[in-house]
């Protein structure tokens, strides 16, 4: 359903508002630089800071540029179950092809709150839905079990599994099926993630770097894992370098080294520190983004 390289897209912004013309301008490159999907208002695109009307206005603007070449796939996640299913409806109506449901953050709900959030989204959207499992930042971790109790219902088709943990998609392969899309959520782990059943990666790398990343991926695909392997370690400097500071202070960064957007962001991000200003900087020189 879902493979290969999709952005998780960030947000452009100029004095405090959305830049909508550096978003046109972002998605439209993402396409004709090969990327297989979009991704746009998941964390990388600093949903938790977005306005209700900025995060639609956002996805609207996606969709649209888009224009049906490449599937995209809305962020709506929220860790209120109501604030979910408004935006998963809104992504539907909005011409989405799938919406990210990010675990309930903060709230800590148990395996059967965790069931009942998911189902109610997918009860109220008719939208397939991509589960975004995510410990890191929403401190829950969906088991394997309860993953499989969801995959019964029909509109649930895949996760975005940002663990890290490489035996995951093994075990979630033999549990589910490989009908069950499994995507990385994290592009150091995005090659090794294949081998072990995924089928792509949602990617913060590939905001500045979308040829390369795609590139790896279709090598893989095509069965040429040389060349995936190459470019995989090609662009780990510039994985590394992109989680230096939080998500996504660095990627904006190197946004901005690239004449892509600004690189602010909203409190509670801040602008990454000197020191890894310059470090974003040679990732950039060392992957052969920037002279």
């Amino acid at each position: 359903m879902f493979q290969g390289s999709m952005p998780a897209l960030i947000t452009p912004f100029s004095n405090g508002k959305v830049d909508s013309d550096a978003f046109k301008k972002l998605v439209e490159w993402q396409i004709q630089e090969g990327s297989d999907g979009l991704v746009p208002c998941g964390t990388t695109g600093e949903s938790p800071t977005l306005s209700h009307e900025e995060h639609m206005h956002v996805t609207e603007m996606c969709i649209e540029v888009t224009a049906g070449r490449v599937p995209v796939i809305a962020g709506a996640g929220s860790n209120s179950t109501d604030e979910a299913i408004a935006l998963a409806v809104h992504a539907k109506k909005a011409g989405a092809q799938a919406a990210l449901v990010v675990m309930p953050y903060y709230n800590k709900p148990t395996p059967e709150g965790q069931y009942r959030h998911f189902k109610a989204v997918h009860d109220a959207c008719e939208l397939p839905i991509i589960i975004y499992n995510i410990p890191g930042r929403s401190v829950v971790d969906m088991t394997i079990a309860t993953m499989a109790r969801l995959a019964e219902l029909p509109n649930i088709v895949g996760v975005k599994d940002a663990t890290g943990d490489l035996v995951r998609p093994i075990v979630t392969r033999n549990a589910l099926g490989e009908d069950f899309c499994q995507l990385s959520g994290e592009d150091a782990t995005a090659l090794a993630h294949l081998v072990g059943g995924g089928v792509g990666c949602i990617s913060v790398s590939a905001n500045v770097a979308p040829r390369l990343v795609a590139d790896m991926q279709r090598a893989w695909r095509e069965g040429d894992y040389k060349k995936a392997m190459e470019l995989q370690f090609r662009l780990m400097p510039l994985h590394d370098a992109m989680f230096c500071e939080s998500s996504p202070g660095p990627v904006k960064y190197a946004a901005e080294l690239l004449g892509l957007c600004s690189s602010e962001t909203r409190l509670p991000i801040c602008e990454i520190s000197d020191a890894n200003k310059q470090r974003v900087k040679d990732a950039l020189v060392c992957v052969g983004l920037l002279n």
